[in-house]
């Protein structure tokens, strides 16, 4: 377009923008001379805009110096970043004149006829920044004001104004700034994670890097690191060339569109596309939501104010604290000779819901070491209790990942990391749809036996994609590997591998098989080698699998058709093996006649590091199971597993725990509180409430409680006894509240045992069945509600 006496109308606007993004171009392919990169496309674009605005401002009565009047650019072009298609954003300023109004007209009407889009406003220098402090978009959009033509004075007042009143404000608007932000996010998803990324509105896009450079331009935060900065880039050249490749205004990439984008941009295909963007989208989002705490806008903390004293260190674990609303590493830590340190941070920000602080990320980066294989049985516990977290486990992963912390843990996740998938129904990449399926089945645990196993076969089901084979076959390698590192038993590492291996079986032969005819069946049964803990844990495994691809995966009528195949291949699998009391040892035998000579409670303590065996012997008599429990959970000694028995006819209970905190408590001090508790001189429910509440309390989102029933030879007892099993979240005081509404419903425990995996108890209790009418009923609502 040349200059000339008469200024370009719009239509030639049109006509230049048309060539500079080179529609007969496409054709050539992207190594056509005809075809601009993406940084001088969107150049051009901002070149020729702007002259014709210039020009057509000059003509339309915009005057130059002290003629009150100014146009100004914000948004895209004021940032020189106009993309394809993009609306312009336009500010007419001036200092309050009447001949405004037709200045406005002959500046917006053509840009209309001709179709350019065009958001556009008409104020004084006051009504704009009085519009700014009542709405937030226009205060952000303020910030990036650039002078086209008129008076540039009315330019600078303005964006001069807009600047100080913004960082003047910035502080008392951070819960509106957090909100809002919150809202696109829910409403546009995830750059990172998602198949099909809205570039501008997602989390960890285009609008979010805007309000970086905002929270900077406030001195809130610094300026965003090298990362981000690419990131940036990255979006940008791929939004300038989708909307090139597209012909229209659009933000949100397709997999049909990222072939030919890839190969503008050097990326080789849509793959190697969508990996990059979902890394600049966790480089974003990870730098947003470190501003956002840094801020204060997610906790509601004062930035600046009086004198405050230093937030407080609450412990949550050993060597870690809750230091305001961050989880850090307490004073005296050590993460290089403290190699289970770096999964109790994890499993308390979990757990709690609070971040990791990002201090003790780069310190836990730089020294923590990887756990010795086989890992210890408590640093495995924390593993468990992580991935049982719930919807906390997303940020947790994402937080320890983009440090490098994920991967010391393990290696074997970089080939699924930012990993787009390769059909159609999954919404997310391979690794975000791994920690989805990890999140649903925490809300599962209390379905299957073994929910240690579901948490972890949920999170590595898909780990061999990505590796051009069989990505079950490669993934039951994968996990035989992974669950040896862990210290799995044989038994579990082959189990842990069969989920893995087979996770598709179920829902394949639901959906495509005829489920009532006896060889599907029977096919099943014989692949899965009649172990119906494994069957268990496949069914919820599907079904969390499921809900983790996309909406509509897990339907009602896939729901039924499998519950339907399970129950069918239950059936086939002939009796399930229930829980058996353990056998006494010689020393705990011993430990029992001393107390039968004697009349007193006595206890047998037995350390192993961090994990002890605490053997109680006392008068058999009912109530010993909840007294012991409560006594147990007052001095904050988790119980992993646990028996009950009877031994020359003194009560003994054995009992697996670690301290949640520091060191075993005397064995005195438990003997002398176990003695009061009998006595009734201490008040244990209150005690443990308190607790409850101290150090965490119960999840508010927590799976509800499940009972199952099973019939059991008692052995040496006349008659048959009933096993009851109560598969439920895991909190202080379970066991006691749960074996006092045993014994308050007249039940004599002849045996009991208990488990707790993470976040999850699976506690089995054995007695000789009421006769009462309804009496399993009275039992199982009885117990439900103590677990609550």
């Amino acid at each position: 377009m040349e200059t000339g006496e008469t200024s370009p109308t719009a239509a030639d606007l049109v006509l230049a923008r048309d060539r500079i993004l080179g529609q007969g171009a496409r054709s050539a392919g992207p190594s056509s001379g005809h075809r601009l990169a993406p940084d001088a496309l969107r150049e051009a674009l901002a070149d020729l805009h702007e002259f014709w605005l210039t020009a057509t401002a000059a003509t339309a009565g915009v005057g130059g110096r002290g003629g009150g009047v100014a146009l100004l650019a914000v948004g895209g072009l004021g940032r020189r970043e106009l993309v394809p298609y993009s609306d312009l954003d336009l500010v007419l300023v001036h200092d309050g004149r009447k001949t405004v109004d037709s200045i406005a007209e002959r500046l917006w009407y053509p840009l209309w006829n001709s179709g350019v889009g065009l958001d556009h406003s008409v104020r004084t220098v006051g009504e704009a920044l009085d519009v700014a402090k009542a709405d937030l978009r226009t205060a952000l959009g303020l910030l990036d004001a650039r002078h086209l033509a008129g008076d540039a004075e009315v330019t600078v007042r303005l964006a001069t104004s807009a600047r100080e009143q913004w960082r003047g404000s910035v502080r008392n608007r951070l819960s509106e700034l957090i909100e809002s932000v919150r809202q696109r996010w829910h409403r546009a998803g995830e750059v990172a994670h998602w198949v099909e990324p809205d570039l501008k509105h997602g989390r960890g896009g285009l609008r979010d890097l805007a309000i970086l450079d905002a929270l900077s331009l406030a001195q809130l935060i610094d300026r965003p690191g090298p990362d981000v900065v690419a990131a940036h880039t990255l979006l940008l050249d791929t939004r300038t060339e989708l909307r090139r490749i597209a012909g229209r205004p659009r933000d949100i990439v397709r997999p049909q569109d990222g072939d030919e984008i890839a190969a503008t941009l050097g990326l080789g295909d849509r793959f190697a596309l969508a990996r990059a963007l979902s890394g600049a989208g966790r480089a974003v989002a990870y730098a947003m939501d470190v501003a956002l705490r840094s801020t204060g806008a997610t906790t509601g903390r004062k930035v600046l104010g009086v004198l405050r004293r230093s937030p407080e260190r609450r412990p949550l674990d050993e060597g870690v604290v809750l230091h305001g609303s961050e989880v850090s590493l307490a004073r005296d830590a050590d993460p290089g000779k403290d190699a289970g340190l770096l999964l109790r941070v994890a499993a308390a920000s979990g757990r709690t819901g609070h971040p990791i602080a990002p201090a003790a990320l780069t310190r836990l980066s730089d020294l923590a070491p990887e756990p010795r294989a086989p890992w210890p049985a408590e640093v495995r516990q924390d593993l468990v209790s992580l991935l049982g977290s719930g919807e906390g486990l997303t940020d947790v992963v994402e937080a320890l990942d983009r440090t490098g912390l994920w991967a010391r843990l393990f290696p074997e996740w970089g080939a699924v990391r930012d990993l787009p998938p390769r059909d159609a129904a999954h919404i997310w990449t391979v690794d975000r749809h791994l920690v989805q399926t990890t999140v649903n089945a925490s809300r599962l645990v209390t379905r299957v036996s073994r929910p240690d196993l579901l948490l972890i076969g949920a999170l590595l089901h898909d780990i061999g994609k990505g590796r051009g084979q069989d990505h079950s076959v490669v993934g039951a390698a994968l996990a035989t590997q992974v669950g040896q590192r862990l210290g799995l038993s044989k038994e579990d590492v082959d189990t842990l591998a069969a989920m893995v291996r087979h996770h598709l079986l179920l829902p394949h032969t639901a959906t495509r098989r005829d489920v009532e005819d006896e060889a599907t069946v029977l096919r099943v049964v014989d692949t899965l080698g009649g172990d119906p803990v494994l069957l268990e844990l496949l069914h919820a495994l599907t079904e969390s699998d499921s809900l983790a691809t996309g909406p509509g995966v897990w339907t009602d009528w896939k729901a039924t058709l499998t519950a339907d195949l399970v129950d069918r291949c239950a059936a086939a699998m002939a009796g399930e093996r229930l829980p058996a009391p353990a056998e006494l040892g010689a020393a705990q035998r011993e430990l029992a006649e001393a107390v039968r000579a004697s009349g007193k409670a006595d206890f047998l303590v037995d350390t192993d590091g961090r994990v002890a065996t605490i053997t109680l012997a006392t008068k058999d008599r009912p109530g010993v199971l909840s007294r012991a429990a409560g006594v147990l959970a007052l001095n904050l000694l988790e119980v992993h597993a646990a028996s009950v028995g009877s031994h020359a006819g003194v009560a003994v209970g054995v009992y697996s725990v670690t301290p949640r905190f520091g060191s075993m408590p005397d064995p005195a001090l438990l003997r002398e509180q176990f003695l009061r508790a009998e006595a009734g001189s201490l008040p244990l429910a209150d005690k443990l409430a308190a607790k409850e509440r101290d150090y965490g309390g119960r999840a508010e989102d927590a799976p509800e409680p499940r009972v199952l029933w099973f019939d059991h030879e008692a052995g040496d007892l006349d008659g048959e006894a009933v096993v009851l099993e109560l598969r439920a979240a895991d909190r202080i005081g379970l066991l006691h509240s749960v074996a006092g509404a045993l014994e308050r419903c007249g039940v004599d425990v002849l045996w009991a045992r208990v488990a707790t995996m993470g976040g999850s108890a699976v506690d089995s209790f054995s007695f000789v069945p009421g006769r009462a009418a309804g009496w399993r009923r009275v039992v199982e609502n009885a117990v439900l509600d103590a677990s609550r």
